[in-house]
Parts: structure tokens; C-alpha cells; sequence
């Protein structure tokens, strides 16, 4: 009875963790602006892209994305006319950050070495070495990818791969770690 009792506790401890690595709420404002610095920016209308490099450090509502390069991938005004009937803007379609990656929102921060938001899909892709805390909780993967209008996350692999047999030449397979502190 004790020894279930603790696994369910545990369980429980565990699930209430992952609770807190979803989103419930949008985690880009489409209204809201977003205001970027860097060291550099190139503009390409040809491409519909802008490129920061260098201390990039970007904000929008209670979101903030530091990195060392971004590049920006938008809508061309005249698509997002003829799509409706509001006046031309442009809209950002796809965010790609490269090079110590920070996300953060409240207490929520997640790093990684590549970040891309598509914000039709409204998912937030962290790549390599990713990692998530929540205050003191930390899961960490090879990817992590937050479904935002789910609210949920879902975390792929972890350390590298290593062979299992010479002969077979099988690679065992990547694993997800998470560290949940208990007081």
C-alpha cells in the first residue's frame, strides 16, 4: 500500500510539473508590438526578411527573445490585403533565432542554440541543448516544441545516441531528463 501510494504521489509531482511547461495563453500577441535591438540589421524586401546580428534582444508584451542572430520572415503587405479586407501590414510568418537562444515569459525561461516561432502553426521550436524551467524545475531534450493554443509541450530526446552493437551498428535510443526539486 505504501509503495503505491508513493508512486502515485509521484506521478502526480510529475504531472503537475509538465503542467507547468504549457502555455495557456498566446505567447506572441498578434497586436501587440514587437520592439527589437541588435547591432546590425539587413533588410531584404526581395526575401521578405529582416536580419538582426549581434546582443539581439527582442520584446513583445511580456515575452522577450535574446539571441545572437534573428531573422525575421514576413508577409508581404500586398498578400495580406488581397487575404482580407483590412488595410496592408505585414505580419511576421516565421521567427528564426540562432546562437544562445533565451525565451523567457514570467518565470518560465527556455534556452537553446536555435529557436523558430511560425505563428500560423502558433508553435515555438527550441532545438539543441533545449532546455525549460519552470522557478526551479528544469526538462531538458534535443527538441522541444510548445503547442501554444493546445497548451501543451512535448520534449524529444535528450543525450546523444550511442552504439549498442558494433555488428548491428544500432544506436540506443535518445533520452528526455527533467530534475524536479522538491522541498
Amino acid at each position: 500500500m505504501k509503495k503505491a501510494m508513493k508512486y502515485l504521489l509521484k506521478v502526480a509531482a510529475i504531472g503537475s510539473v509538465l503542467a507547468l511547461f504549457s502555455f495557456p495563453a498566446p505567447l506572441l500577441a498578434e497586436e501587440a508590438p514587437i520592439h527589437i535591438e541588435a547591432n546590425h540589421m539587413t533588410s531584404t524586401e526581395r526575401d521578405s526578411t529582416v536580419v538582426f546580428t549581434g546582443d539581439v534582444d527582442a520584446k513583445q508584451a511580456d515575452v522577450r527573445i535574446r539571441s545572437d542572430e534573428m531573422i525575421v520572415h514576413y508577409t508581404k503587405a500586398a498578400e495580406k490585403a488581397a487575404e482580407s479586407d483590412k488595410k496592408a501590414t505585414q505580419q511576421v510568418e516565421k521567427l528564426i533565432c540562432t546562437g544562445n537562444v533565451e525565451i523567457s515569459r514570467g518565470e518560465w525561461l527556455g534556452t537553446s542554440k536555435k529557436m523558430v516561432y511560425l505563428s500560423q502553426e502558433r508553435q515555438v521550436i527550441l532545438t539543441g541543448n533545449a532546455k525549460a524551467w519552470q522557478g526551479q524545475n528544469m526538462v531538458s531534450g534535443e527538441k522541444i516544441i510548445y503547442y501554444l493554443d493546445e497548451g501543451r509541450s512535448e520534449v524529444i530526446g535528450g543525450r546523444p545516441a550511442t552504439t549498442v552493437g558494433e555488428a548491428a551498428g544500432q544506436k540506443a535510443p535518445s533520452r528526455v531528463n527533467m530534475t524536479i526539486l522538491q522541498n
